[in-house]
C-alpha cells in the first residue's frame, strides 16, 4: 500500500493523487476527483481490473516518487499492474473519468484539465485500448466507485464541494517539488 492509495474496508481501495490499484479479487476502488484524471482499465474476460489517479499529464522520471502523479507514469503502472493481476491488454477496455474546471477559472483549451483529457484521449487511442465510457470535464467534483470484477463503474457528481476547490486552490499555491520544474505559480 503507498500513501496515494487506503484500504477503507475489505472489498475497498481509496486512491489518492499518484494512486494506482489494480486487483485479482473483487474490490470497490473509489477516488475524488476535480480536475484530475482517473482511469479505470478491465479485462472482461480475465474480470480483473484496475484504477489510477493523475494529476497533470507529464513530468517526473518514472522511478522518481510520486511520479504516478503525472499520466504517462500512472497509465504505464495502471497496465502493468493489472496485467500482474491476470489481464490481458489485448482485452482491455477503459473508462475515463475527471477533468473538472473546479476552481473557478474559466475553461481554457490549455488549461490542466483540458490538458489532462486531451492525453488520456490520446494515450488510450495509440494503445488501443476502447474507451466504454467518459465523464470528463464540466465544473463538478467526481466521486468514481469502479468494480474491478465487473468493471461496472458509478460516478456522482458532487455539486458545490468547497473542500475541494480549497484543497485545488492550496495545491496550486504549494506545488510538489519535482526538481527544478516549477508546477505552478
Amino acid at each position: 500500500m503507498t500513501p496515494a492509495q487506503t484500504p477503507v474496508a475489505e472489498g475497498e481501495v481509496t486512491l489518492y493523487i499518484g494512486g494506482v490499484h489494480a486487483s485479482r479479487a473483487p474490490v470497490v476502488i473509489k477516488t475524488l476527483l476535480g480536475s484530475c484524471i482517473a482511469v479505470c482499465l478491465h479485462d472482461p474476460v480475465a474480470h480483473v481490473g484496475g484504477m489510477n489517479h493523475f494529476m497533470l499529464p507529464y513530468g517526473a522520471d518514472a522511478q522518481a516518487d510520486g511520479a504516478a502523479r503525472f499520466g504517462v507514469h500512472a497509465m504505464d503502472r495502471l497496465i502493468g499492474e493489472t496485467m500482474k493481476v491476470g489481464g490481458d491488454r489485448r482485452r482491455f477496455v477503459a473508462k475515463v473519468f475527471g477533468g473538472a474546471h473546479v476552481i473557478g477559472i474559466r475553461s481554457a483549451q490549455g488549461s490542466v484539465p483540458a490538458q489532462n483529457i486531451e492525453f488520456v484521449r490520446q494515450f488510450l487511442e495509440t494503445e488501443g485500448f476502447p474507451v466504454l465510457n467518459t465523464d470528463v470535464g464540466g465544473e463538478q467534483p467526481r466521486h468514481v466507485h469502479f468494480h474491478t470484477d465487473s468493471g461496472r463503474a458509478f460516478v456522482k457528481r458532487v455539486a458545490g464541494s468547497a473542500q475541494l476547490v480549497q484543497r485545488e486552490q492550496r495545491s496550486m499555491r504549494t506545488p510538489p517539488a519535482y526538481g527544478d520544474v516549477t508546477l505552478f505559480d
